[in-house]
């Protein structure tokens, strides 16, 4: 976490303690910085994960985070995660919508399970969790809920028919819950990010990396993880407020709107 800077999450004396934020995807890559972000402001942060359970571990016997495994595309699984961290933390205030798959294919070979994986996980995912805890919110007159879409959400990818509906959904979704929590104290806004330095790019060959994904990109480079995060901080603040229904595009010039 040396690449945040502490200026950025200086926390007024005891103001997070009381939040608790949770993760999904909580564990690894963008979720993982995340998490470790929110809990270096001073949030209790919980992060769910789906099936890596070697590295959930890890993650969690490094920092300290709890963690917690359940499919975010069942329901009633949400229902129960959720039930379960706000009687072991407290009540959830910030809610971080980061889980995601894709499952690659131009449409003409695209199956229906491929399809249906990607809605199930990265739109319907989005709304379980959302569900499970808005009326929470609503009764405490406060909440931050901030969701990890993606540049291919906003202009489109070649291979991910259903990756580029789902995330344009999510920013959707986002705009209309903004408008009817906007006078409830809780605040609704996404994130589209571009390329980000994770495990999924260290699977790009380099000669890829330089030739076709770099000159796409006007500073030149990847983005961090670290760079993300500290975004989700200053969208869970409690001085940010008067933002909702935005969307923030952090992809180093690659697609402006």
């Amino acid at each position: 976490m040396s690449d945040i800077d502490p200026a950025l999450i200086a926390v007024k004396e005891g103001m997070h303690m009381a939040r608790v934020a949770l993760v999904t995807g909580g564990t690894r890559g963008i979720g993982a910085a995340v998490s470790r972000a929110l809990q270096m402001a001073g949030y209790t942060v919980a992060a769910t994960y789906a099936g890596n359970t070697k590295a959930a571990e890890a993650f969690a016997s490094k920092t300290g985070i709890h963690v917690h495994q359940w499919d975010i595309g069942d329901f009633d699984a949400c229902a129960r995660g959720v039930q379960a961290v706000e009687a072991s933390l407290g009540p959830i205030d910030i809610l971080v919508n980061n889980a995601g798959i894709v499952r690659d294919a131009a449409l003409h070979k695209m199956s229906r399970t491929q399809w249906d994986a990607v809605i199930r996980t990265n739109l319907s995912g989005l709304f379980n969790m959302c569900r499970q805890v808005i009326e929470g919110m609503r009764a405490r007159k406060f909440g931050r809920i901030i969701t990890i879409s993606s540049i291919n959400g906003q202009r489109g990818q070649l291979g991910q028919t259903n990756y580029s509906a789902a995330k344009a959904g999510e920013l959707g979704f986002t705009k209309a819950l903004a408008l009817e929590t906007a006078r409830l104290g809780i605040t609704v806004n996404a994130i589209c990010p571009g390329y980000i330095h994770t495990e999924m790019l260290d699977a790009v060959p380099p000669d890829v990396m330089e030739k076709n994904i770099l000159p796409q990109i006007p500073v030149g480079r990847l983005g961090k993880p670290e760079e993300i995060a500290r975004v989700v901080l200053f969208l869970a603040a409690e001085e940010a407020g008067f933002i909702t229904g935005s969307t923030l595009s952090i992809n180093g010039g690659q697609y402006m709107s």
